[in-house]
């Protein structure tokens, strides 16, 4: 069968599928080896071919689904695509919990483990790292000074356990209303980074008369000042260099402490997984997005946590997660945050089809319909156990929900808020964000990129595509790299030390 998959032209996804994806740039004149057609004009590669004729109006299916019509008649042979294909709203049918099962745990005796820092409130880090996070835009750059004064100096030297102290700097935290969810998104963002299992301690940084004071964002998220949790502004401390002096000072006493820890056997319940991609092209969903779901479903029976993100880019899919709901309140709550979406793109002037990129319709991707359906496969086949919104704690194992913008840095940012300490991120444009404190994996859909970014790419997936490799091989193999990193091997991010600029809490509300 793989020899037979490498030898064609195109990939027909499924036997009701109207359209084929090219897995190489396919020149006129060659026969597509589906349904007898030959190709009508040059195609590139990751591209949809008509493999029948699609009249106009009529649907055009991959997937087995409705990716989007004809705007007109399209033969076979013919490329698919901006020029004769258009979004097609229509409406889904939903069946609430139909694919719904008991999530398959494996028996406890079978279950992998990894090596992680075990934290006082049980959370468990795959990183142990100090963070300087500031309240306002106005304590940047005290933050950025003392990381970098820290990371530089020589302070670390003598304490090989703690991998580096970050700063988490936004352009937020004043003339925002107190009452608004811009307020209550950008404060359970800070929250839930001082509670990341990847920190070992966190240093609450602010100037001091921003609108998001440090004391009631604290109180209103049930954390309480201590030795590895500890606050200061810039104004009550006398100025930039004093701050810089006195912030320095309070991370070396937390030093010895974060560096007193150790990694220990850990069960896998201990990883929340975060799944994106991003600069997604025609084989993401044919790759890259279905190999991850593989290995979201292995380490969920193995009693952990993936936590699929990005509303946007699963609207028009979503009736196949809520066919996976394990309730129907959770299928319901999945539904109020795509017409929140809905009501919230209205009234800026914008609309879900917004999205593909400019980056994805020159890989393949003409509608948010086909995008959404190949984004969906990042999900894999496990029920879907709990819809979260922006930032807030993931206090559910198995395969969840949390509700984010389609802008990667956001997304992953309210995932690693909600206690994410693992990123998977598939590509196949080419992603070279890398989220501190999280280690980020990268996988690429297709073997060219990879290669031509190969200090970026963890992983190449590209062999689903030419028949090297079957989905479940490739699954494995990222479930095994989850395994390892989040036992301390190091991602290509980290090895370059990047990731320090992809803090980005969601922006929503009137700046006033």
């Amino acid at each position: 069968m793989l020899a037979s998959i490498a030898e064609r032209a195109v990939i027909h996804l499924n036997p009701a599928d109207n359209v084929a994806v090219a897995t190489r740039r396919i020149q006129a004149g060659l026969p597509l080896g589906t349904g007898g057609a030959t190709a009508h004009a040059d195609v590139p590669r990751g591209h949809k071919v008509a493999v029948a004729a699609i009249g106009a109006g009529e649907e055009v299916i991959k997937y087995g689904q409705v990716i989007g019509r004809a705007t007109c008649p399209i033969a076979a042979g013919e490329h698919v695509h901006l020029h004769n294909m258009a979004m097609h709203e229509g409406e889904l049918v939903h069946e609430f919990c139909a694919d719904a099962v008991p999530t398959p745990l494996l028996p406890e005796a079978e279950r992998r483990h990894f090596e992680g820092f075990l934290r006082a409130d049980g959370q468990v880090g795959t990183r142990n790292y100090i963070g300087v996070i500031t309240s306002v835009n106005c304590s940047a750059t005290v933050a950025r000074a003392v990381a970098d004064r820290m990371n530089r100096g020589g302070d670390l030297a003598a304490y090989p356990n703690v991998d580096g102290i970050v700063a988490l700097t936004h352009e937020g935290g004043c003339a925002l209303a107190m009452r608004g969810e811009g307020y209550l998104y950008l404060t359970r963002t800070l929250a839930g980074y001082a509670r990341n299992p990847n920190f070992a301690g966190i240093l609450m940084l602010g100037l001091g008369c921003e609108t998001n004071q440090i004391a009631p964002l604290l109180d209103m998220h049930g954390l309480a000042e201590g030795p590895l949790l500890r606050s200061m502004t810039i104004q009550a401390e006398g100025g930039t260099r004093r701050t810089i002096e006195a912030a320095s000072a309070l991370i070396r006493e937390m030093l010895p402490v974060a560096d007193a820890a150790r990694r220990s056997a850990q069960p896998l319940s201990g990883l929340k997984l975060a799944l994106q991609c991003g600069g997604s092209d025609g084989y993401s969903g044919i790759s890259a997005n279905p190999a991850l779901g593989h290995a979201a479903d292995l380490l969920v029976r193995h009693g952990g946590t993936a936590v699929l993100s990005e509303t946007p880019e699963i609207y028009g899919a979503e009736h196949l997660l809520t066919r996976r709901a394990a309730t129907p309140a959770v299928a319901q709550k999945l539904l109020e945050r795509i017409d929140w979406w809905r009501d919230y793109t209205a009234r800026n002037g914008a609309e879900l089809n917004n999205n593909p990129s400019h980056g994805n319709k020159a890989g393949g991707l003409t509608t948010i319909l086909e995008k959404s359906l190949g984004a969906v496969a990042k999900g894999g086949s496990m029920p879907l156990e709990a819809v979260f919104e922006y930032a807030a704690p993931v206090n559910r194992t198995g395969f969840v929900f949390m509700d984010t913008p389609g802008y990667d840095p956001v997304a992953v940012t309210g995932q690693v808020a909600g206690g994410c300490n693992v990123i998977c991120f598939t590509t196949g444009r080419g992603s070279v964000s890398g989220f501190k404190p999280a280690p980020c994996i990268k996988i690429a859909t297709n073997t060219d990129m990879a290669v031509r970014m190969d200090e970026d790419m963890d992983i190449d997936c590209g062999g689903i595509v030419t028949g090297g490799e079957m989905i479940e091989e490739a699954g494995r193999r990222i479930f095994e790299m989850v395994i390892a990193v989040a036992s301390g091997n190091r991602t290509f991010s980290e090895e370059f030390d990047y990731g320090h600029n992809e803090f980005v809490p969601w922006h929503i509300g009137a700046v006033t």
